[in-house]
């Protein structure tokens, strides 16, 4: 079965990239912990300034407040973006191969074209999402010049492309009823 492999690689980059959405989280957890702890006693100094009504010392504890908000806000971009990243593509990218897998097992196409769909989705994934892990989460400077090429995208959607014109005509015909 051609789909065999993506169905397998699918479900162990399905395991990689979900165990790697903890680790990432925990690398920027310190700073966001500080951050909170010094917009939850800026709150608090804001607080009690707000009960002296001295204008001046307000203002100047208002500033503090907002500057400790953004910096909080700033401690949880990194988090965020890892998510909507990496994150959230290499579990798409498992999901697709997965299905095209199980797809691609159905399908009465040439072995040939079989192998070059299966390849492009598995290439494709590795060249994007995998990409994006090594760069965003394990600082590989290198993996971004694999990522900018825009290379890992285009096989997937060459390989959706050419999935698609396979199942046109690729789907096995239903048995005759009796």
């Amino acid at each position: 079965m051609s789909g065999r492999k993506n169905v397998v690689f699918g479900f162990f980059y399905l395991v990689l990239t979900a165990a790697l959405g903890p680790y990432m989280v925990t690398q920027y957890l310190g700073p966001l912990q500080q951050a909170a702890q010094g917009y939850a006693s800026a709150v608090t100094e804001l607080s009690q300034a707000a009960q002296g009504a001295d204008p001046a010392e307000l203002a100047r504890v208002q500033t503090h407040a907002i500057l400790a908000l953004h910096t909080q806000f700033e401690a949880e971009e990194p988090i965020e973006s890892i998510k909507g990243g990496p994150h959230a593509h290499g579990n798409l990218e498992a999901m697709l191969n997965i299905a095209v897998g199980l797809v691609l097992g159905f399908l009465v196409i040439g072995s040939l074209f079989k192998e070059i769909i299966s390849w492009l989705f598995i290439g494709g994934a590795v060249l994007h999402s995998g990409m994006l892990f090594l760069g965003a989460v394990f600082g590989q400077g290198w993996a971004w010049a694999v990522l900018n090429t825009g290379v890992g995208p285009l096989m997937l959607l060459a390989g959706l492309v050419l999935a698609g014109a396979a199942s046109v005509k690729g789907f096995r015909p239903q048995p005759a009823a009796r």
